[in-house]
Formats: C-alpha cells, structure tokens, sequence
C-alpha cells in the first residue's frame, strides 16, 4: 500500500509517516517509480507507536516494541526490551508521583504557614462530607450564592445600604 492509504488507515498524517521513517521506526520500500510502499503489517506497527506515544512514552520508548513486532510476536511487549521499558517507566512515574507528594506537602506548609486557621483537605473527592476543600476551622460552609467568596474563606459582607 502506498502511503496515503497507510495513513488513512492508520489514523496519522502523512508527515507522521515520513517522521517514523526518518527516525527509523518504520521502514519504508520504494517502489520502481521512487513511491513508497508499506505492507499490511505497517498498520499494526504504527498503531503500536500511537498507543505507546499516547501513553506517555517517547519515540526512543517505542524501539523495542517496534522491533518486537517486526521479529514476528503479536504482541509489541512480548519481548523482555519491551518488558525493560514498561519496568524502567513505571519507575520514572513512580518518582514523579513521590516528587509530587513532595511538592504537596511543601505547599500545604507554606499554606498552613499563610493561613493558620485554615483547615487544608483533599479537594475534588468524596471522602470528605462536605466535598473538601479550604476553609477555616470551625467555620460553617456558605451555600453558594451571594457571599460565597473564595469557598467561605472570607465571610460575606453585610449590605447595609437601603434599597431606592
């Protein structure tokens, strides 16, 4: 198949291609009018590199799984490289995620510091009864509305002016 039909069937653009190809991914045979011709296994090949790409691998990531599946295994990890790089990922976001604890409690400290009567809790989940969040302690929660301002944090002001 030429590229354009690769493409098309394979969700990418052409440039996509001829980048793969460039950087050695995806090999390209050349017909006797200088086109480039792809076999059915490209397909595979290339959704292969999307996945990985989409799950946060590099290009260089996608090597052993690209070799993988053009030793012949229906399976891009099915080789131990591949195997190797899902290990040293899962490593390289496991650091991220103790960096960002790390992070977190750096935060919640130059907080705690900047407001000492505010309570910090886990925003956004439901182990909390009231939905989380920043407030003072022993503060009720406001409805929202008017007042609301900074998610009770600062008490609403009385409208003392008289209407027209």
């Amino acid at each position: 198949m030429r590229i354009g039909e690769l493409a098309a069937r394979a969700g990418v653009s052409t440039r996509t291609l001829r980048y793969y190809e460039q950087q050695g991914l995806l090999p390209a045979r050349r017909a006797a009018n200088g086109y480039r011709q792809y076999e059915e296994s490209d397909v595979r090949l290339v959704a292969e590199i999307r996945s990985l790409l989409a799950a946060g691998f590099t290009l260089d990531d996608t090597r052993p799984f690209v070799d993988c599946l053009r030793a012949g295994h229906r399976d891009g990890a099915a080789c131990p490289e591949s195997v190797a790089v899902y290990q040293r990922k899962l490593a390289e976001i496991d650091g991220d995620i103790r960096a960002l604890i790390r992070r977190r409690a750096d935060i919640s400290d130059q907080m705690a510091r900047a407001c000492p009567g505010c309570l910090l809790t886990r925003e956004g989940t439901n182990d909390q009864p009231d939905g989380g969040g920043l407030r003072r302690s022993r503060a009720p929660r406001r409805e929202a509305g008017t007042g609301r301002i900074l998610g009770g944090l600062v008490p609403a002001m009385q409208d003392d002016r008289t209407d027209p």
